[in-house]
């Protein structure tokens, strides 16, 4: 596979995961609220975002520890049985629990939890961490978009990308956090594979996500397939100066990107006004806000690609974020609203 097609194997890949996150969420908003899953008392009010952003601060600091002292047994169990909730609660929501019941849910939501947790824990190729993640990540974010209003999406995008920046080109924490994430082979990190005989099971980790990757709330990278090398006494030199992402056998993208900027993308979804003009897709009625930040977080994932193919991690929600932001508000200024009524700042 030439270097072009790779390119464009790697942009439809990681376009795609995207795509399937937001449009699970859309799918996932009116579910959810029907269920009662509102996690927050008052969605309007931007201290919500404070508080997540606070327990994410923490989150990542247990992390690093848990890292730093090879605990990451607990962090790999932690995640499992994370997105075996969060299968379970995508599930319970959406098929109704008087099919074949089984503890006050469908016995469906109980197997397809029970399979992500089995299947991340006893085979966790590519696939199916890529499939568990898209779960994973379209129920966090159908969950933090009908929790969160406008102002508070807002306000935790811009937050997080600001933090994204600090972590990756100022304390690069986050790149630590990454390589400890790469081994675990859980859905923090979803895989997209430029080889048809790529198997992440047999894949060595990446040499330097450093140099090749982000993940997290950072960007896609290089990964080293296990049958990777470079003949000749200078072959670390020409690893080292010439290889690209490309010239591996996949890409790994960090689930939060997916999921942050879909949160405005759900929120703008569950809390547009009747004014709101929407349309219609895949089944689902999008208010044209919602659209506007899938749109710019598209655009937003074209301009990181770009940065990243050429062979260099950089922070992903500044571009990711900010695209969903500026198409959110260029959607609700065209739909007639105020830039203040847009934040949420003022009445509509």
């Amino acid at each position: 596979m030439d270097q072009r097609t790779r390119a464009i194997v790697a942009a439809l890949g990681i376009a795609g995961i995207f795509l399937l996150v937001q449009l699970g969420a859309l799918a996932l908003v009116e579910p959810f609220e029907q269920a009662g899953l509102q996690a927050t008392e008052n969605p309007q009010n931007a201290t919500n975002s404070l508080v997540y952003i606070a327990a994410l601060l923490a989150m990542t600091g247990l992390m690093l520890l848990a890292f730093r002292y090879d605990l990451e047994v607990v962090i790999r169990g932690l995640v499992v049985l994370v997105g075996g909730y969060i299968g379970f609660v995508v599930l319970a929501s959406i098929v109704p629990a008087s099919v074949a019941p089984v503890a006050g849910a469908s016995a469906i939501a109980w197997v397809a939890a029970g399979a992500i947790v089995l299947g991340l824990l006893i085979y966790p190729e590519w696939y199916v961490i890529d499939a568990a993640g898209i779960v994973m990540g379209a129920g966090a974010a159908g969950l933090f978009g009908i929790s969160f209003g406008i102002l508070p999406a807002l306000v935790l995008l811009a937050a997080l990308a600001v933090y994204d920046a600090i972590s990756v080109y100022g304390t690069e924490h986050m790149l630590t956090l990454a390589e400890g994430v790469m081994d675990l082979r859980v859905p923090v990190v979803l895989v997209v594979p430029l080889s048809l005989s790529y198997s992440f099971l047999d894949a060595d980790a990446p040499d330097s996500v450093a140099e090749t990757d982000g993940s997290g709330s950072d960007t896609p990278g290089g990964e080293q397939g296990a049958d990777d090398s470079h003949d000749g006494e200078n072959s670390d030199e020409t690893s080292d100066n010439e290889r690209t992402p490309l010239d591996r056998e996949a890409l790994f993208i960090g689930l939060g990107d997916a999921v942050i900027p879909t949160v405005l993308v759900a929120s703008a979804a569950a809390f547009a006004p009747e004014s709101v003009p929407t349309v219609a897709a895949g089944g689902l009625s999008v208010p044209v806000t919602a659209i506007g930040a899938m749109i710019g977080t598209v655009l937003g994932l074209a301009v990181l690609l770009r940065m990243v193919l050429r062979g260099r991690a950089h922070a992903g929600l500044p571009l990711l974020n900010g695209g969903a932001i500026a198409g959110y508000l260029i959607a609700a200024v065209a739909s007639g609203f105020s830039l203040a009524q847009a934040v949420g700042l003022a009445g509509v």
